[in-house]
């Protein structure tokens, strides 16, 4: 049986060229069954129909590994689900999630981030945070809010700003690498 993997995206979207749509591309070349759902009103979102729909989705994920690839404000829905996950999934990775002090006002119902270690733990075998030194979206920087106190191991991508195509960042094949369980972590 092929893995299964639930990738989610952030405020707005994953447009062209973004490279969750070109990871999803990829993997589902390679024969694994890939959900990457437009959530709802993805410019103005609603907490708990993203919540909802993570939730749906991810009870219809099944496959000989189950991966969940959320980016920016998915991350943070993937936090909020944590403790209503019934069955852990093998591997998370949150990449670029974004805080409060953005200043976007469509993220602020999202917050604040109740979950701890332990919900996380709880989730997923294994969980891991990749982000960078200077996302606008987290001004305070993701390793130091999110990594320590959710205990995650911390892949950081010095420089690349929000780990999206503004930043430069299309195809990832690292994250792909990492995706199939190639590699442990994951770099641009």
């Amino acid at each position: 049986m092929a893995s299964a993997f639930l990738i989610l995206h952030g405020l707005g979207g994953s447009g062209p060229g973004h490279w969750q749509r070109w990871l999803a591309d990829r993997l589902a070349q390679d024969g694994h069954s890939v959900r990457f759902p437009d959530l709802p009103d993805p410019d103005s979102p609603d907490p708990q129909l993203w919540k909802d729909e993570l939730l749906a989705e991810l009870a219809g994920l099944d496959g000989s590994e189950r991966v969940v690839i959320c980016h920016s404000l998915s991350c943070i829905v993937w936090l909020a689900a944590c403790a209503e996950v019934q069955r852990p999934v093998d591997r998370v990775a949150l990449v670029a999630p974004p805080s409060l002090s953005s200043g976007l006002p469509e993220l602020e119902p999202f917050f604040p981030v109740i979950a701890t270690a332990e919900d996380v733990a709880s989730a997923a075998h294994n969980t891991r945070l990749v982000c960078s030194d200077n996302d606008p979206y987290c001004p305070e920087g993701a390793a130091a809010l999110y990594g320590g106190p959710l205990a995650l191991p911390v892949d950081l991508q010095p420089g690349r700003g929000h780990l999206n195509v503004d930043a430069g960042l299309g195809p990832w094949p690292a994250m792909e690498a990492w995706a199939q369980g190639a590699k442990n972590g994951v770099e641009t």
